[in-house]
């Protein structure tokens, strides 16, 4: 799943992206590389972003989704709200990928409901500039308490009419987590499997990354972290992860590459 954020604030690529033009050039580049379908958002949801009104991120992403549908692209759109959601089904999306899983606006499980689109759910606490009041997870523990949140999410999407064969599950890596609630539920994605749908994951260029290649200077910058996510690629597709979000489609391929001819899998 190849990152197409035509945002102006974004952590990894804001503002590079940010005009129809650009957006478009951009998704055409990562499917020559590899991508399997673009995922395509028009609101920054990095630690304390400010959320853009919904006519802002409608201008962003329906033009971009149009296009690139047109041109034979699977099309992913990644939004917490309803009104935009339709509008993206309605310009040739098939998946709504909702980091809210419903929480942010429920009236999006019904338009997907109302489709034939694939639906992934993430785990989420609270916006952006809010989600970092969020990362107490005791009693239970993170992987106990994204468990029972995600099946709690899944449970009100098949309850809105979306069948569970649409449905695909994402941890939420880095949303109201520190960087050792990542570690433990990229552990743990065995026992997230077992709420019985596709798991998305999204490491890429996150901070928790930045963090591990931490040196004297500070955490390792954005633009410097693709060596570790590569790395990370390798194993979450040993493990059979069904879909990785990432920004750089090349490295992907490559990681996978190499992950196929270790396990003697041939195209």
């Amino acid at each position: 799943m190849g990152i197409v954020n035509v945002t102006p604030d974004s952590f990894s690529d804001g503002g590079r992206f940010v005009t129809t033009e650009a957006a478009v050039a951009h998704g055409r580049l990562l499917l020559e590389q590899g991508a399997d379908l673009l995922d395509i958002g028009g609101e920054s949801t990095r630690p304390g972003a400010i959320r853009p009104d919904v006519t802002d991120e409608l201008d962003r992403v329906v033009p971009v989704i149009r296009e690139l549908a047109a041109a034979g692209a699977e099309i992913s759109v990644d939004t917490m709200r309803a009104e935009v959601a339709a509008a993206a089904l309605e310009a040739g999306a098939a998946i709504v990928n909702d980091v809210s899983g419903g929480l942010a606006d429920p009236a999006i499980l019904d338009v997907v409901a109302g489709s034939d689109a694939t639906y992934v759910a993430m785990h989420w606490r609270a916006h952006a500039d809010r989600m970092r009041d969020f990362t107490d997870y005791s009693p239970d523990g993170v992987v106990a308490s994204v468990r029972r949140e995600l099946g709690q999410r899944l449970a009100t999407a098949e309850a809105a009419g979306i069948p569970r064969g649409r449905i695909v599950l994402d941890p939420g890596l880095g949303f109201a987590k520190v960087p050792t609630h990542n570690w433990e539920l990229l552990r743990a994605l065995d026992d997230l499997a077992t709420l019985g749908c596709p798991l998305l994951v999204g490491a890429s260029r996150k901070s928790f990354l930045g963090a591990l290649l931490a040196d004297a200077d500070g955490p390792r910058s954005v633009d410097e972290r693709e060596h570790a996510h590569a790395a990370l690629v390798a194993l979450l597709a040993a493990r059979g992860v069904d879909y990785l979000r990432v920004h750089d489609v090349r490295a992907t391929r490559d990681a996978l590459a190499v992950v196929a001819a270790m396990e003697g899998i041939h195209d």
